[in-house]
């Protein structure tokens, strides 16, 4: 192929067979693009005598001063559709921004959108913060078109091996256990799960792994007809929980994998006459404010909200000037409150009444006979 004129980016990208966006990562030396490719390039650059326009260059890589926060919007009771628990990581995240002296755009996610067109790329904003995802599998592929296009990013969520980009998550095996744990100390031995067990909401279903662990390292196996799968809303947790009352599987307690659905799961038991924490022990996961306002309080797993939005930024700040930067996982912390009870001393004593539909039906007709 002959050049006209000066060669450009354009020209390697053509004879190379990538996008202009790969050759310009790859002369910059970014850790996106594999050694072969890279080196093809380079070979196809030194061919043309191609030289970098440094002007053009400062002007691509000149920062904006702007880091953007994109909220997955989330099905919720009120206007907002935004998942509470990210309402203190959003006060967190505003608060680093200010310390480190930069402006936060804050906009919602939408799949159909091309996020790096419409901000890094076009200089809104320096990098991206990413709150919430909905089905992982298919976040996934939004994902790897970030990364394909060297955006600087980082997302709160669970810290996989196979992950693209770099993630600020919590610790949701070990709270999972911590949850669990805490269930048994108190001498519950049929502990039910709600919420999504699968890929698909890969923290969700840590948190399960963790349960499962506490339960056979008790000498226990985790019962499938105990776990229906839910979102993270009070509706879910209310139609998941009525769900496995009608199975008519007995249980003794139920651990949420948010506090939205043990918020909705308690209205379900309620619903079936059934007390919390006297027929069923009840834990959530997050502590978003109104775990402590409902009754009874809930016991449920903390999350680090400042801290991780405290991460978030810096991660991305480290990134955004090419500092080393790594996905981080912060511990939970189990916060015990009244909807678990005391615990039964020995755990060999009889255990409180367990929970099924048939039982929980007979006590609401008492009461209204």
């Amino acid at each position: 192929m002959r050049i006209k004129g000066k060669p450009n980016s354009f020209d390697i990208a053509h004879l190379a067979g990538v996008s202009q966006s790969t050759v310009s990562r790859a002369l910059r030396g970014h850790p996106t693009v594999n050694a072969e490719t890279r080196e093809r390039i380079l070979a196809i650059a030194r061919q043309l005598n191609y030289k970098a326009d440094k002007n053009a260059s400062s002007l691509r890589s000149k920062h904006s001063g702007t880091l953007a926060l994109l909220i997955f919007e989330d099905p919720t009771v009120d206007d907002s559709s935004i998942n509470p628990f990210f309402l203190s990581m959003l006060g967190s995240v505003t608060h680093a921004c200010a310390r480190h002296g930069y402006d936060l755009l804050i906009s919602f996610q939408e799949l159909s959108r091309n996020w790096h067109a419409d901000y890094e790329d076009c200089h809104k904003a320096d990098g991206i913060i990413l709150l919430g995802y909905g089905d992982y599998l298919d976040y996934r592929g939004r994902l790897e078109a970030l990364v394909e296009q060297g955006t600087h990013f980082v997302r709160w969520g669970a810290v996989l091996t196979d992950q693209l980009g770099l993630s600020i998550g919590c610790d949701n095996l070990r709270g999972g256990q911590q949850a669990a744990d805490h269930l048994l100390a108190l001498g519950r031995r049929r502990i039910a799960f709600v919420g999504n067990a699968s890929l698909r909401s890969p923290e969700f279903f840590e948190r399960y792994q963790g349960y499962g662990a506490a339960l056979r390292a008790a000498g226990l196996t985790p019962d499938a007809a105990l776990q229906v799968d839910a979102i993270s809303t009070e509706l879910a947790g209310f139609e998941a929980t009525s769900t496995l009352l009608q199975r008519g599987t007995p249980f003794d307690a139920l651990f949420a994998a948010s506090d939205l659905i043990a918020i909705g799961a308690m209205r379900a038991l309620a619903s079936r006459g059934l007390r919390v924490p006297a027929d069923v022990a009840v834990v959530g996961f997050d502590d978003i404010p109104m775990a402590s306002f409902v009754n009874p309080p809930l016991t449920t797993v903390q999350q680090d909200t400042r801290r991780a939005g405290e991460l978030l930024v810096e991660t991305l700040l480290n990134l955004i000037h090419d500092d080393p930067a790594q996905s981080i996982k912060l511990p939970a912390t189990l916060v015990v409150r009244q909807s678990c009870g005391i615990g039964l001393a020995p755990a060999t004593s009889n255990p409180p009444r367990v929970a099924t539909a048939r039982r929980g039906a007979a006590a609401a007709r008492r009461r209204h006979s």
